[in-house]
C-alpha cells in the first residue's frame, strides 16, 4: 500500500519538478539550533483572518521555539509547497529535510510549478488525504483558494498545519509564518531611514511585490503603505506590477516599470524572486546609480547581491528557522506533547543590510551553499 501512495503522490508531482531537483542529492546533516524567537498567538482571535488579523486579536506571548525531542515513531509528514525554482523555498526545504533526519521522521516534498499552478497543488493535496499522511504542512498558493482542501483533509482526520504563505483557513492546526505586513512595514520604514540619511525630504517608489493573490504579497503591500503614510518623508509609490516571481517574469516587469517611471524612481521594492531580477534592467536603462534596490526578504542570491551593493537591504523571514519551527511543531503535535496549542506561531523579523552583513546569522535563514532540494527523506532507508 505504501508504494502505491508513492507512486500516486510521485505522479502528481512530477510535473512539478525539474531534472535537476528530481535527482537524489546528499542528505543534510542534522543541525543544532539555538531557540528560535518567536511570539505565539492564541485564541480567542478574528475568524478567518490573516497571520497579521490574529497578531491584532489575539493573546500575544513572546518566547523562543526550542529543538523538540526526536520522535518516538517515524511519522509520515507531507510538505506542500508553492514551487522550487528559488532559493527561499530551497532554503525551507533544507530545514524539512535536516530536521527529518535529527527528528527521526519520513518527509515527503511535493512542489507545484509556481503561484500560477493552484489546479497542480490542489490535486497534491487531494494525493496527500488519499495516502493518509499523519499530517500535512502546506505554504498555500492562494489566501483563501486552498480553503476548501484543508478542510477536507481536517474531516479525514489529517491535521493541517501552514508554513510561510498566509492563509484565511480557520481548519489548520498551527499557522507557523512571520508578520507579512511586518515585511512591509520594515522594508518602507529601511527606504525612509536611507532616504533621510541621504537628505531627501520626498520620495518615488515602485513595488513588485509578487503574484496577486498570494497571501504575503498583500502583507507586503499594506504594510509598505502604512509605514509610506506614518513616515518622516514624503513617499509617492507610484506604481505596483503583481506577476509569478520567476526570473523572466519579473524581469519583463521590471523593464516596464523602468520604461514608465524610471526617471523619477528613487527605489523599488521586491519580493524574493522579484527583487534580483530588477538589477539588470537597472544597468541596461542607466539606472542602477540613481535607484535603490530592497527586498521583503532574504535568499541567498539576494545576500550576494547586498555584498556587492546591488541591492542595498533585505527583511529577513528566516525561511530556514520557519521550516524547522514547523516540522518541530507538527512532531510535538503528533507525538501528543502540546496541550495549549497557539493558533499562529511568528517566526521574529530580521533586517540586513551593509552596516550588520558581516556578522548576520545567514545560517537561520539561508541554506548552506551548494545544498540542493532533497525531496524525500525516510529514517528506515537511511
Amino acid at each position: 500500500m505504501k508504494i502505491q501512495w508513492t507512486r500516486r503522490l510521485a505522479a502528481v508531482a512530477a510535473s512539478a519538478l525539474t531534472t535537476a531537483l528530481a535527482s537524489a542529492e546528499k542528505l543534510p546533516d542534522p543541525v543544532k539550533f539555538a531557540p528560535i524567537p518567536v511570539q505565539s498567538i492564541f485564541r480567542p482571535l478574528q475568524a478567518n483572518g490573516s497571520a497579521d488579523d490574529a497578531l491584532a486579536s489575539g493573546r500575544v506571548v513572546a518566547g523562543a521555539y526550542a529543538m523538540a525531542a526526536p520522535a518516538s515513531k517515524p511519522w509520515r509528514i507531507a510538505f506542500l509547497f508553492p514551487h522550487l525554482k528559488d532559493p527561499y523555498w530551497v532554503g525551507c526545504n533544507y530545514g524539512v529535510i535536516s530536521e527529518a533526519r535529527r527528528l527521526g521522521v519520513a518527509v515527503d516534498v511535493i512542489a507545484a510549478t509556481g503561484y500560477d499552478d493552484l489546479a497542480t497543488q490542489l490535486n497534491q493535496m487531494d494525493a496527500a488525504i488519499a495516502a493518509r499522511y499523519d499530517a500535512i504542512v502546506i505554504s498555500p498558493i492562494n489566501m483563501t483558494f486552498n480553503n476548501t482542501s484543508i478542510a477536507k483533509a481536517r474531516a479525514a482526520g489529517i491535521p493541517v498545519f501552514q508554513l510561510a504563505n498566509d492563509s484565511r483557513s480557520d481548519d489548520l492546526t498551527i499557522k507557523i509564518t512571520t508578520s507579512l505586513r511586518g515585511m512591509g512595514l520594515e522594508a518602507m520604514r529601511w527606504v525612509m531611514r536611507d532616504a533621510q540619511q541621504r537628505g531627501m525630504k520626498s520620495i518615488n517608489v515602485a513595488l513588485l511585490p509578487g503574484p496577486a493573490g498570494a497571501g504575503w504579497v498583500k502583507g507586503e503591500v499594506d504594510g509598505s503603505r502604512i509605514a509610506a503614510e506614518e513616515g518622516p518623508v514624503k513617499v509617492h509609490i507610484l506604481e505596483v506590477r503583481y506577476g509569478d516571481s520567476d526570473f523572466k517574469g519579473q524581469t519583463r516587469l521590471a523593464e516596464h516599470i523602468l520604461a514608465k517611471n524610471g526617471a523619477q524612481l528613487d527605489y523599488i521594492l521586491g519580493c524574493t524572486g522579484c527583487a534580483p531580477a530588477v538589477y539588470q534592467p537597472l544597468v541596461h536603462a542607466g539606472l542602477q546609480n540613481k535607484i535603490r534596490l530592497v527586498a521583503y526578504d532574504l535568499t541567498s542570491d539576494i545576500a550576494r547581491m547586498i555584498d556587492k551593493g546591488e541591492i542595498y537591504a533585505a527583511v529577513d523571514t528566516k525561511g530556514v528557522s520557519q521550516a524547522r519551527v514547523a516540522i518541530n511543531a507538527v512532531v510535538n503535535v503528533l507525538e501528543g506533547r502540546s496541550k495549549d496549542l497557539p493558533h499562529t506561531i511568528l517566526i521574529n523579523l530580521g533586517m540586513v543590510d551593509h552596516n550588520n552583513f558581516a556578522t548576520y546569522p545567514f545560517n537561520t535563514s539561508i541554506a548552506p551553499a551548494g545544498y540542493k532540494a532533497v525531496l524525500a527523506y525516510d529514517p528506515a532507508s537511511n
